[in-house]
């Protein structure tokens, strides 16, 4: 070999190990995305973004609507993948024995700044209900009831755990179930001749601006400091942003905000709209947000996936 073959030889090396490697393609068993709903309109919300995401970026996503512990139970068997909604600490008596376990991972927050407690109409409050010590004093107006949501749900447990433990004088209340949709029901009846209700209450919600609501104080034993302050987070089966680590990217780079989970449940609860055209027409109108969730997210050929994520979705530029 001359020494001009030599040289091209040993430049050509160099070009070819410093030119940028192309990512692989995400494997098979990657590609269709599993996540767990709970029938809670804000995690019907961000499971809608999420899936508009994950579609634009070539996966398939399926989408199945559960209790809490099925949720949980399920990324225990290999049945789900993800689940957006682990509101915590309401939460940890069902995620936490998981998560000790090695069964379910818990990835990233989502959320911050949520709040999740009993609440009472405003004219309850201005009455003098302002703490859940003073609800059993008005018991009578109350029908001593609780309105809770659906069965097996972390709320519901709470507020039977504190009528098992009589608890501000509430053991012989009564805990109703119901759900997301049959306790806001309840609520439009009662607000509508100001008879007297306490319910689940929690932001982001569309109910704390379509009700005049307040939260009630002294629950912190039960519910939390800052009335129920709560994070957010993301769960997925043991191993999964390991096995699939594109995915887990997006995973651990996804933020939403009270603000835009507010007007996402608006459009969805109040005006009628789909989850996923509700999502799709909050990223055309806030495409900002993917610069951040798709930093280092490929598409499932390997390709960058914020353009392809931006074509899918019918954004310009």
């Amino acid at each position: 070999m001359n020494y001009k073959t030599s040289t091209q030889y040993i430049m050509g090396g160099l070009l070819i190990a410093g030119a940028p490697l192309a990512m692989a393609e995400v494997p098979q068993s990657c590609q269709t995305v599993r996540l767990a709903e709970v029938g809670w309109t804000d995690i019907t919300a961000t499971t809608a973004l999420t899936s508009e995401v994950l579609e634009g970026l070539g996966y398939e996503t399926r989408s199945d609507t559960v209790s809490v512990p099925i949720a949980y139970a399920g990324m225990k068997n290999g049945d789900f993948d993800v689940f957006l909604g682990n509101w915590m600490p309401s939460m940890a008596s069902i995620s936490d024995p998981y998560i000790e376990k090695g069964q379910v991972d818990r990835v990233a927050v989502n959320l911050e700044g949520a709040k999740y407690t009993l609440a009472v109409p405003q004219y309850v409050h201005d009455a003098g209900v302002t703490s859940v010590a003073d609800l059993d004093k008005h018991a009578d107006k109350f029908d001593s009831r609780l309105y809770g949501i659906e069965a097996g749900n972390d709320g519901n447990m709470i507020i039977q755990n504190m009528i098992d433990d009589d608890a501000f004088g509430l053991g012989d209340w009564e805990l109703i179930d119901s759900s997301e949709a049959g306790m806001l029901s309840e609520l439009k009846s009662k607000t509508r001749n100001e008879d007297w209700m306490v319910f689940l209450g929690w932001e982001p919600h569309p109910m704390n601006t379509n009700f005049d609501m307040t939260y009630l104080k002294g629950a912190d034993d039960y519910f939390g400091p800052n009335l129920g302050g709560a994070t957010v987070h993301t769960n997925t089966r043991s191993g999964y942003i390991e096995e699939c680590g594109n995915v887990g990217t997006l995973l651990e780079n996804l933020q939403f905000s009270l603000e835009m989970e507010n007007q996402i449940m608006g459009a969805i609860m109040d005006g009628g709209e789909k989850p996923r055209e509700a999502a799709r027409s909050w990223l055309q109108s806030n495409p900002e947000v993917l610069d951040g969730w798709l930093e280092g997210v490929t598409t499932v050929k390997g390709e960058p996936g914020l353009p392809a994520v931006k074509e899918a979705i019918g954004i310009q530029g």
